[in-house]
């Protein structure tokens, strides 16, 4: 069964990347999930970002150099510490974040043609239940 979720999310994170790299902006997949982190948690460090997705500081700070780079994402220094630098989406990175949102939900809407909204809502219950168990052996 779980071979079967890795196979679902390998061909959805491939279709995801795909668009992404197609489409007009040419974002990689982790760019992607910069933005979308920034969106979600305007003002927040590159360090919390790097706790966040599990990846490397430099790593990290390679993808933020490089968006800053292309006017996607705008720095502040921390009023509070000035070594921190809060980040944010510009209104360039906003139009792309909500442009790879709105892909993001035309492969769900597809992952899930045919199926009821009660049956949605049975494979999410049973998705996070799966998830809960694994939670709790880690």
């Amino acid at each position: 069964m779980l071979e079967l979720i890795h196979s679902i999310m390998h061909q959805y994170r491939s279709q995801q990347f795909q668009a992404l790299r197609d489409g007009q902006h040419e974002l990689t997949h982790m760019e992607a999930k910069v933005l979308a982190f920034f969106g979600h948690h305007p003002g927040s460090t590159q360090s919390e970002l790097a706790r966040h997705s599990g990846r490397d500081k430099a790593q990290v700070a390679r993808l933020i150099t490089g968006l800053r780079e292309r006017g996607l994402l705008h720095g502040e220094a921390d009023a509070a510490d000035r070594r921190n630098t809060r980040l944010s989406l510009t209104d360039a990175g906003r139009a792309i974040q909500q442009a790879a949102q709105a892909e993001a939900g035309k492969l769900n809407a597809q992952a899930v043609r045919g199926m009821t909204g009660e049956q949605q809502e049975v494979l999410l219950a049973l998705l996070l239940q799966v998830k809960g168990n694994l939670d709790q052996a880690g």
